[in-house]
């Protein structure tokens, strides 16, 4: 197996189409129906103020990672997502790194995000990358599924 690279998608690329199909794939074997954005992808990728990379190893596309900076202060991790067989392999954390960086460049302070608690790995993940735990939002998923809401601050000397 590659190793894989971390891509930014771009519209008018001329694998667009295929990585798509491959992303809203993922997307729905990941979440649930209700937490999907297959349905509305395309009105996703076209909001001024967001961003998608994707990881693409072996010919194939294995994960993604969406973002978006609504604001001047604050941008948030909306999606990622990996394979089940090319997990444990560095992707997600390569992923989001890419799209810490990224976020990092348009000098926001914070980035933040929502995960399900009962999603370990996911939340060790995120707190090895340096993002907090600020509090638990109850039924955010669902009326008996909650999140963990997280946030990363950057230092301004960095």
């Amino acid at each position: 197996m590659e190793k894989g690279i971390v891509v930014e998608l771009i519209r008018g690329s001329t694998n667009l189409t295929k990585v798509v199909e491959d992303i809203v794939k993922l997307e729905k074997k990941t979440f649930p129906k209700h937490e999907s954005l297959a349905q509305t992808f395309d009105a996703e990728l076209r909001k001024r103020n967001a961003g998608l990379l994707y990881v693409e190893a072996d010919g194939e596309t294995v994960g993604y990672v969406m973002y978006s900076w609504p604001s001047s202060l604050s941008a948030s991790i909306t999606k990622l997502a990996v394979k089940e067989n090319w997990r444990r392999q560095g992707h997600g954390e390569a992923l989001l790194r890419a799209a810490i960086e990224k976020c990092r460049s348009r000098k926001v302070q914070r980035v933040s995000l929502h995960v399900d608690p009962t999603r370990t790995s996911a939340v060790t993940l995120y707190k090895k990358l340096g993002f907090q735990v600020d509090c638990l939002v109850k039924s955010y998923y669902s009326t008996d599924r909650d999140a963990y809401r997280m946030y990363l601050d950057f230092d301004d000397s960095i």
